[in-house]
């Protein structure tokens, strides 16, 4: 045993000496690991998946980054032992007055992630921050606090962006969205695909030749989900996007699999097997975010639910609607209605998230609510004709929760409720009954639902069946099918949301115009304008 527990050690210090130089291995000498290496010199850049900041509070927010000098190889390029980080809070973007600082640990268990949680900062004001690793310096990122809790509030401008397959298009949108300069911005999900590689995509109108291609095969290990993150956190323009402004994000299917529903997948896998490929990916996912400790995985869970409030303005509940929903209804087919779409016994987030919810709602303070989701609310009829087709992966396909969190909205007399979407890949803007179908005398809420960064490829400005669908569902107000992200613009009084459009990300150079603009006045739910 001592043997090789010797052999394993010569390993990482030859590995180590190829990889940052005869300076480090002083610390792998260590033997365990147990002193992290204070000043590695590293053979490349190692900040090369960017920086993040994200959950931000009154008094602070997360700041992240990773230690990758080679992404895409076995083993990023890192050893097995910890490395030392010092991190940089400054008041000024050229780092001049550092108002925080201190030293991190990169460890290995965590794919050498940093998950630093600044606290102590002064509310509603930018910061900007920085990593120092051995002689090596990080791009310098920018984060922002909240206003104080309650704190009357007068305007909130933040960016909704979600669904980034890396196949499918450039991320133009990211370096747009990264001028707006907002305030935060919230992630609807599908950060990155699981599928493999692929000259070709389908779509719509058929096969196409993507854009650039996924490294490797379909991803099932920890490792393979670490260097699809990098591969995706490489690009530069999503690293923009990153370093201007904190980021809250939650996840959607292909974070893991597609259309997963707790721990059941699409291909039949045996539970436990999957549990084991949720665990990984669940890992890489929090390695690769800035979120907080509270979100660090145990085991096949992570507690993604949580609540930020901007002032008195508005209070930001952001939901998993993967984790705790029962099984697709009816085979999991698209637009194949059943009797189990209207299911007693079916759950989108589960009794627990659903009551905390729902006290959420019932003790908030702000004026506007807001629950930001992954699936589309709106129960729309997706086939013109007398024919109901529905995407039964949306709420379409859950009746009786999504009547319940309806039903929950009217009784408290919510009059300023927004959904906010993603994962459709098209632009909706719409009004929430409790049946769409059958509208009531005034919607409950008002649905935004962005577009994708890329998937999709192009798009068009409107389709034609989206315009057919479109005449016969009321509740429906606007849509689009191109790629983009929305920006939010709110005040007290006002709730206003753009949607920007690009007119291409199949090459670079896309051209970007705001492509609609809705406003919703505060105690009118759900009557949207155009503005």
């Amino acid at each position: 045993m001592n043997d090789l527990r010797s052999k394993r050690l010569e390993l990482s210090r030859r590995y180590a000496l190829m990889t940052f130089g005869s300076s480090a291995v002083a610390g792998l000498s260590l033997l365990s690991g147990a002193r992290a290496i204070a000043a590695p010199i590293f053979s490349q850049y190692p900040f090369q998946l960017g920086v993040a900041s994200g959950e931000p509070e009154p008094d602070g927010f997360v700041i992240w980054t990773r230690l990758a000098p080679a992404p895409l190889e076995p083993g990023y390029g890192m050893p097995t032992a910890s490395v030392e980080v010092q991190w940089q809070v400054a008041s000024d973007a050229r780092m001049q007055e550092v108002v925080a600082q201190g030293t991190a640990v990169a460890r290995p268990e965590l794919g050498h992630a940093v998950h630093v949680e600044v606290a102590g900062l002064a509310s509603d004001r930018p910061y900007w921050y920085r990593f120092i690793a051995g002689r090596e310096r990080s791009a310098v990122g920018r984060g922002k606090t909240t206003p104080a809790y309650g704190e009357p509030t007068q305007g909130v401008r933040f960016a909704v962006a979600g669904c980034q397959n890396y196949e499918e298009g450039y991320y133009t949108a990211h370096r747009y969205l990264a001028a707006e300069e907002p305030d935060f911005v919230y992630f609807s999900g599908d950060y990155i695909y699981e599928y493999r590689g692929n000259r070709f995509r389908n779509y719509w109108d058929g096969p196409m030749e993507t854009v650039r291609q996924h490294f490797g095969q379909e991803i099932y290990t920890l490792e393979d989900y670490r260097r699809r993150y990098a591969q995706y956190k490489m690009d530069p323009d999503l690293q923009a996007a990153h370093a201007i402004a904190p980021w809250f994000v939650t996840w959607d299917d292909h974070e893991i699999d597609n259309n997963w529903a707790a721990d059941i997948d699409q291909d039949e896998t045996p539970q436990a097997y999957f549990r084991l490929r949720q665990q990984m990916a669940m890992q890489a996912y929090y390695e690769n975010m800035p979120l907080r400790a509270s979100s660090l995985p145990v085991g096949n869970t992570m507690q993604l639910y949580r609540q930020a409030r901007w002032g008195n303005l508005l209070d930001f509940n952001l939901l998993d609607t993967r984790q705790y929903r029962s099984n697709q209804p009816c085979g999991d087919r698209w637009g194949v209605g059943c009797d189990e779409v209207g299911d007693q016994a079916a759950q989108m987030l589960g009794q627990e998230q659903e009551s905390w919810l729902y006290d959420k709602l019932g003790s908030s303070q702000s004026r506007w609510q807001v629950l930001a989701q992954q699936v589309m609310m709106m129960d729309l009829d997706r086939a013109p004709g007398p024919e109901k087709t529905e995407n039964l992966d949306s709420w379409a396909g859950y009746l009786t929760p999504r009547g319940r969190v309806l039903g929950q909205i009217e009784e408290l007399g919510l009059g300023s409720v927004v959904v906010l979407t993603g994962d459709e890949h098209q632009n909706y803007a719409g009004e929430l009954h409790l049946d769409g179908q059958r509208p009531g005398n005034a919607p409950l809420a008002t649905e935004f639902v962005s577009t994708s960064i890329t998937s999709g490829g192009d798009g068009e400005d409107q389709r034609a069946r989206t315009k057919e669908i479109q005449a016969e569902n009321e509740c429906l107000k606007w849509h689009n099918s191109q790629r983009g992200y929305v920006i939010c613009d709110v005040t007290p009084d006002q709730w206003t949301t753009e949607y920007k459009t690009l007119d291409r990300v199949s090459a670079r150079g896309g051209e970007l115009r705001t492509r609609q603009r809705m406003a919703l006045a505060y105690g009118a739910p759900g009557t949207l304008a155009e503005a």
